[in-house]
């Protein structure tokens, strides 16, 4: 175990050097002078210039800048953002929470709802409960969650007007930042109106949150189903047949634990999809998390802001993916081995 954890300790430190040497380089890929684009500010003469560049290490070679800016991020430095004048990792940190509670929540129902269907669709393998739950995990999968957010909009928003089209919470209620996420913010807050608050932001939570769950779900029940149908068909099942084992007993004793353990480093993969679509479906519905705030900082040409979100992004895909694999590790220690069904 700590061989596996040593390595997977230099793999992050490798895939951390690679992601900060691509954010370093990305001021020298913006159009324009990169001091200026780094720092927003156009000095007024060379003396003004020269001490900018001394400043960020400008007046010396890429390595040492890199190292500079390594150091930077090390100390919290992450630069000011051009558009707003606040600190870039502040803002990282106001907006980030918000696409990581979307993404959170998805995850959970695509799980809830992806592995059942999944598991049904495999006990049914080549029948119409297969083929309908197939069909539609494809038609699911194939839809662009851009689009399929605008008509939840427009269906029960529009047409309807079951449900708020924009925004994390009402204006009428103000909410104490607490942790980013919304619901422990107002549980948090200790608000009078705090039911009604939780019950307005539940509201605006349920339309950007259903547009990733049917698309991620319909990957879910996809993974699910192709590992059902490969356990049934297993020798150590039909060896669990043939000792007049029960279809409930096969399954729940010997089929379940070795359909999911393929399933769980598969669900682990999906976290990058899924934030990706979150912070898509961040700017459908108005959403205040890091992919609006993305969005905006190119409209506006914020080249620090564009840089540290990049990092942002990069480092909660890296931590997370990394840390799973390890949990899934410790949870099944055959995990990468040959491993044979257990009866």
């Amino acid at each position: 175990m700590m061989s596996y954890l040593l390595r997977r300790l230099n793999l992050l430190v490798i895939t951390a050097f690679i992601v900060t040497v691509a954010s370093f380089a990305l001021v020298y890929l913006f159009p324009g002078d990169p001091l200026i684009n780094l720092t927003g500010i156009v000095p007024a003469n060379s003396e003004a210039y020269a001490q900018l560049q001394q400043e960020y290490a400008f007046d010396k070679n890429l390595f040492m800048q890199y190292v500079h800016y390594i150091q930077e991020i090390y100390q919290g430095n992450w630069g000011l953002s051009i558009s707003s004048h606040n600190s870039v990792l502040d803002e990282i940190l106001l907006f980030l929470p918000a696409t990581l509670e979307l993404s959170v929540y998805a995850l959970v129902l695509s799980t809830v709802i992806g592995i059942p269907l999944g598991f049904w669709a495999g006990l049914r393998y080549q029948r119409p409960v297969d083929y309908g739950i197939l069909s539609a995990s494809l038609l699911g999968y194939s839809l662009p969650v851009f689009w399929l957010g605008l008509i939840l909009i427009l269906f029960f928003s529009l047409n309807l007007g079951w449900l708020p089209m924009s925004g994390r919470i009402s204006l009428l209620y103000d909410i104490p930042h607490y942790s980013g996420f919304i619901l422990l913010d107002i549980l948090h807050s200790g608000l009078a109106e705090s039911q009604a608050a939780m019950q307005d932001a539940v509201n605006h939570l349920i339309l950007p949150t259903l547009s990733i769950t049917i698309v991620t779900s319909s990957i879910v029940i996809r993974i699910t189903r192709r590992s059902v149908t490969e356990v049934m068909e297993s020798d150590y099942i039909k060896a669990a047949t043939a000792r007049g084992l029960s279809r409930g007993q096969i399954l729940w004793r010997h089929g379940l634990r070795n359909t999911l353990l393929p399933i769980l480093p598969q669900l682990v993969l999906q976290f990058t999809a899924l934030l990706t679509n979150a912070m898509i479906v961040e700017v459908i519905f108005s959403w205040p998390g890091i992919g609006n705030w993305l969005l905006q900082a190119i409209y506006q040409q914020d080249f620090p802001a564009i840089r540290g979100g990049m990092l942002a992004v990069s480092a909660v895909v890296i931590i997370f993916t990394l840390s799973m694999d390890v949990l899934l590790r410790l949870i099944n220690p055959l995990k990468d081995r040959d491993v044979h069904g257990t009866i």
